[in-house]
């Protein structure tokens, strides 16, 4: 794996009142070789050169050990969005799992999303920084086909492992859930894969299923997506093309009857989908406390 440059690892403070309630972004690794063909972080906006290479940005742990011991506001430290945390060079080079033991000894929430079920390894130090910060473990899994994953998905943790890890997670009574996005039309966007998705996360202990019905294609993203439709699920691509042309956000067709089902399953089950209620319960017995992290 190769080092880069970097002079920050964490962005800017922000009030944590939208989407899951975090405050600070980490990203430790730039690109990705899970291979997802839908991946949005391709976006020639975001400026990831060579994106399905993995490198890792240089004195990543004294960096973020320098920034956390400067902010002068505690909050949840979330990671995941733009490259995985738990790519596999990780198990090897344990830079997530240094960064999160730097999160427990300066008193900060984490909150962590992969597609890797190697999340388990780091249990023991969520666990730690649980007992004073609010922790949110959370998968990306967009179909509960592990054939089809392969095709969609190719380097990542099998959709059945990651339930599994998530199970593992839950069982350590930490707050865990599932990014059910995206939810790529005609490939995915089926009542049957959502109610499994959902069955699935309930029976191995989730908190919560957050969706989205629909997939973003812009720029180069849009012709790798095109181009990788080709090649594992023929024909599909044509489809794209004569019912979204030139979109930026592609919802699937039966998005509406899509949402009924998805929430009917989570109130069947007692899962959370609002993102209101994520943050809350997230949040609720810290801020109870009078932890001054929010």
């Amino acid at each position: 794996m190769k080092f880069i440059p970097a002079k920050t690892i964490l962005s800017s403070y922000s009030e944590g009142n939208s989407w899951f309630g975090s405050n600070y972004n980490m990203n430790i690794y730039r690109g990705c070789d899970h291979g997802c063909i839908y991946c949005d972080s391709r976006s020639e906006c975001y400026g990831v050169e060579n994106f399905d290479v993995v490198r890792a940005k240089e004195n990543t742990l004294l960096l973020l050990e320098k920034e956390l011991k400067s902010k002068r506001k505690k909050g949840i430290v979330a990671t995941g969005a733009m490259s995985d945390p738990y790519n596999p060079f990780e198990a090897e080079y344990k830079l997530t799992r240094g960064a999160l033991e730097l999160i427990n000894k300066y008193g900060f929430g984490a909150s962590v999303l992969t597609k890797s079920d190697l999340m388990v390894r780091d249990i023991d130090i969520l666990s730690r920084i649980k007992k004073h910060s609010p922790v949110m473990a959370k998968f990306t899994i967009t179909t509960y086909d592990d054939e089809l994953c392969k095709k969609i998905e190719p380097n990542v943790s099998e959709a059945s492992k990651r339930f599994k890890a998530l199970g593992k997670l839950s069982k350590a009574d930490i707050f865990t859930g599932i990014h059910m996005w995206p939810i790529l039309p005609f490939i995915n966007d089926t009542e049957e894969n959502i109610k499994l998705i959902i069955k699935a996360a309930a029976e191995n202990g989730a908190n919560f299923v957050s969706p989205y019905f629909g997939v973003t294609l812009r720029q180069n993203q849009r012709l790798y997506y095109y181009q990788q439709l080709d090649r594992v699920l023929p024909g599909v691509k044509q489809k794209y093309i004569n019912t979204y042309g030139d979109q930026y956000e592609c919802n699937s067709i039966y998005e509406k009857g899509l949402w009924s089902i998805f929430k009917a399953e989570c109130k069947k089950y007692g899962l959370l989908y609002k993102m209101s209620d994520i943050r809350e319960t997230l949040k609720s017995k810290y801020e109870n406390r009078q932890i001054s992290l929010f």
